[in-house]
């Protein structure tokens, strides 16, 4: 068993459940771990609050930051599950790898996260498109100017009672500009840089009357990669298409996890590079049917409006029961324990 401090005042009484914004309100607990000496020490389970560092922390200055995201679910039967959480446990070991970070034993992640859900289960939500949010997350912390590999690290994971990330159909912009990630680069990992690094252009879509942006590789701007903070998926007919995961996309979870569910409902997934030529005239044919942002925050978004080179393309509202609006129900009633989980994706902690 891990340590546990037990905070001494709750504050689930102060939260407005039915106005649950995204990432504002942290639950009572989380686990804090060290690295040092070469091996990760006993990890502690403690009241949710602020952690004391230094201001010379070698991840303030040279950027050794990685993170995870990912949810637990309030089932049917009353239960609680964890959704694909040992997935979530591989890509940040990836991510640590490629940032030249320790990784963390499955094993013993999976012990961490089980205790805070459970200690904190009466913080997950009840409501439709609602979870408890998870985010585990990884820094250096030796005190030392010069780049260079950390020798110590902090593991913490915390997590928040959310309801949607978004609430509205997308009109997000093809950006031919500026670049996320670039071939060679960290993004297929979960850097807390790739995405400082979208904030500026993303502002810059916001400022124009979009909601995200489209990013395309760095070289020539030619072939899509990701969507704003989530993978992309196309639909045209019974075909969905999908960039494939390179050093410059992330792997998505979530994108894994619709594409088998494709997979099983007999439509034909194409996962290969995607060009914005091809996207556009398809848009100009009247052939594509559907666009949609896929990831743990957002799940299924749907993207209602694709601008190009100053052009709107207006894609139409989604059609229920064609595809995504019906894995979207589909993935919330597994979550719950509503349906059979034939992946064995659910990981119950009860």
């Amino acid at each position: 068993m891990i340590e546990t401090i037990k905070t001494t005042k709750t504050r689930i009484h102060e939260v407005n459940w039915d106005k649950l914004e995204f990432g504002k309100i942290f639950s009572d607990h989380m686990v804090v771990m060290d690295y040092k000496d070469g091996q990760w020490q006993a990890p502690v389970i403690m009241p949710y609050g602020p952690i004391p560092i230094n201001p010379s922390i070698s991840a303030l200055h040279y950027g050794q930051a990685i993170f995870e995201g990912l949810k637990a679910y309030r089932m049917e039967d009353g239960g609680v599950s964890v959704f694909r959480p040992k997935k979530n446990a591989e890509r940040l070991n990836k991510s640590a790898a490629r940032m030249c970070m320790p990784t963390v034993p499955v094993e013993l992640f999976m012990e961490c996260l089980t205790q805070l859900v459970s200690l904190d289960r009466d913080w997950i939500p009840k409501g439709e498109g609602e979870s408890l949010y998870i985010r585990p997350h990884m820094f250096a912390t030796d005190e030392f100017i010069g780049v260079r590999p950390s020798d110590t690290y902090k593991f913490v994971i915390f997590t928040c009672p959310v309801s949607r990330y978004y609430t509205k159909e997308l009109r997000v912009k093809i950006e031919t500009t500026y670049t996320r990630a670039s071939k060679g680069g960290t993004g297929a990992a979960k850097a807390a840089g790739n995405y400082g690094a979208a904030l500026f252009p993303t502002q810059v879509a916001k400022n124009a009357g979009f909601d995200q942006v489209l990013w395309t590789d760095s070289i020539n701007h030619e072939y899509f990669e990701e969507s704003g903070t989530m993978n992309i998926i196309f639909r045209t007919g019974q075909v969905l298409l999908t960039p494939t995961p390179s050093d410059s996309i992330l792997d998505g979870i979530t994108r894994d996890t619709i594409l088998q569910v494709a997979r099983d409902w007999g439509f034909l997934v194409e996962e290969r590079k995607i060009s914005v030529r091809e996207i556009v005239d398809l848009m100009k044919e009247g052939k594509l049917h559907a666009a949609f942002g896929v990831g743990t925050a957002a799940t299924i978004t749907p993207i209602r409006v694709i601008n190009y080179d100053g052009v709107d393309y207006d894609l139409g509202a989604f059609e229920e029961g064609i595809f995504a609006p019906k894995v979207s129900a589909h993935l919330s009633a597994l979550k719950r324990g509503q349906i059979e989980d034939i992946h064995s994706w659910n990981y119950r902690i009860d």
